[in-house]
């Protein structure tokens, strides 16, 4: 599988983002902001893909709501995407949309192929072993599906540490990311900063996790 793993939006790479797209259409998966009432998200950029038309990659929104019925479809709609592009909102949100849908599973299997993962903000925070760090920034508390009512503490697993996007960046929860970084540490998370406009990316998930920091 191949990443490209954004601290805030597009970051500094796009033209990469471009190359490893493929050319094909790209799933955008925007449930991290499930929480939020549909009416305030009116005319949101983000939920349409926009930022991705711009750089000339073609989009289209995959809820992952639709599949909370029958996960089992899933799979072969993904087979219609070069890949997904899941954008920022609450990690703890996310990840409960891509349990009830499957996409969880599904995304396990896409890990031989060429498949292309990519995201920012909680998109790629939810790759992470264990989402526990992610509460002093995200609420745990947010049930916005009936179908599930616990908080999910167990990430992807895709990477073998945390990522902490908007790190000393100037973004709204930049202050809150210097706790995540002090909990890490007094708890013993292996864990990984990005500033915004950095992005981690490549096809070798070892090497992305062993990554410091890819600057422009």
């Amino acid at each position: 599988m191949k990443y490209y793993l954004s601290s805030y939006q597009i970051g500094n790479f796009p033209e990469k983002l471009v190359e490893l797209s493929g050319g094909g259409i790209i799933g955008c998966i925007t449930n991290a902001l499930d929480f939020i009432p549909k009416n305030e998200l009116l005319d949101t950029p983000q939920l349409r893909g926009d930022d991705l038309k711009s750089i000339g990659i073609s989009t289209e929104v995959l809820d992952l709501r639709d599949f909370f019925s029958n996960s089992s479809t899933l799979s072969h709609e993904l087979e219609r995407f070069s890949g997904v592009w899941v954008i920022g909102g609450n990690v703890f949100v996310l990840r409960q949309a891509m349990k009830l849908s499957g996409f969880d599973k599904a995304i396990e299997k896409l890990r031989l192929t060429d498949f292309l993962y990519s995201g920012f903000s909680a998109g790629i925070c939810v790759l992470a072993p264990n989402l526990e760090a992610y509460k002093i920034v995200d609420s745990p508390d947010q049930f916005p599906y009936p179908e599930q009512r616990e908080t999910i503490w167990e990430g992807l697993g895709i990477m073998n540490q945390a990522i902490l996007p908007h790190y000393q960046s100037d973004h709204p929860e930049s202050a809150a990311i210097d706790r995540e970084v002090e909990y890490c540490k007094i708890n013993k998370i292996p864990f990984k900063t990005l500033t915004d406009g950095e992005v981690l990316y490549g096809d070798n998930i070892d090497r992305l996790s062993n990554e410091i920091r890819v600057s422009p």
